[in-house]
């Protein structure tokens, strides 16, 4: 077990060799939860977040071509004029 402890406003630093060893970089999102007198830190896998919330989507590229040549063809239209 590591000991730390809590600096000015909350501050904790998690100590390299830990770091290291899950992956932590700086910029990682971590979960935070309380289960009873227990602070639990999580790193969140976004990759897998994202992958997930990309399944769920439903789109028509067709449509989706369609609205850019669209788009395209009235930006064309008001540069001539």
């Amino acid at each position: 077990m590591v000991k730390i402890r809590v600096g000015k406003r909350g501050v904790i630093v998690i100590p390299k060799e830990i770091r290291e060893k899950i992956g932590l970089e700086e910029g990682t999102i971590l979960d935070l939860r309380v289960e009873g007198n227990k602070i639990i830190l999580q790193a969140r896998d976004l990759w897998s977040e994202l992958r997930r919330r990309g399944r769920k989507l439903k789109f028509d590229v067709d449509e989706a071509e369609r609205e850019i040549d669209e788009a395209e063809e009235a930006w064309l239209e008001r540069l001539r004029q």
